[in-house]
């Protein structure tokens, strides 16, 4: 089944590829001819996922897919959130985010977070959307050197590697992004079984 990813960040293309095992055929944002930046102006990570998913459908009339994940941390008042990709600036710098956020809890002893991720699946015209939550904590410092984003800093619920320190398959078979794309592959098996 052929279906747009609404994402223009390659990390996002290669883990859920790596996820769903080739069961979709991923189509690109570059592949449909967007290139400009699609708006994120929404004020939660669902509300963000929804108009992703939207501004494409609407735009270019295909079935598609787009997700947003945020790091909410507890102390913080669950920031970054929705500014998770942008919490020290503009520029997306994974490094200086995770160092903002080091700085911020170095006199926290509350260190829980969770990633969330909100899949907004747009099917036939019809709008779903999926949930996926992975809790967990904030590390004093960065390990490993796998995955991206804030990876290196998060150690999920009853592991002692960051999600940075997994190999791939480890990571793929607790994170918030898999739990979400579980949902999302339940729609469209579920989907398929009628249109057969």
């Amino acid at each position: 089944m052929k279906l747009v990813f609404a994402t223009a960040n390659p990390n996002k293309v290669r883990e859920v590829n790596q996820i769903l095992g080739g069961e979709l055929d991923l189509i690109s944002l570059k592949e449909i001819g967007c290139k400009e930046e699609i708006p994120e102006t929404q004020p939660t990570i669902e509300g963000n996922a929804i108009q992703k998913a939207m501004y494409v459908y609407e735009k270019y009339g295909v079935d598609c897919f787009a997700e947003d994940t945020g790091l909410e941390v507890e102390a913080l008042d669950g920031e970054p959130g929705v500014r998770t990709a942008r919490y020290a600036g503009n520029n997306k710098d994974p490094q200086a985010n995770m160092d903002l956020i080091l700085e911020r809890l170095s006199h926290k002893e509350n260190r829980k977070a969770q990633f969330k991720t909100v899949i907004a699946l747009i099917l036939g015209g019809k709008l779903h959307t999926c949930e996926g939550i992975a809790t967990g904590k904030i590390t004093k410092e960065k390990f490993g050197m796998k995955g991206f984003g804030y990876d290196p800093i998060f150690k999920a619920d009853g592991f002692e590697k960051t999600f940075a320190e997994m190999s791939k398959e480890e990571k793929n078979l607790i994170s918030h992004r898999a739990k979400a794309l579980e949902q999302l592959r339940k729609i469209l098996n579920h989907q398929n079984l009628h249109e057969k």
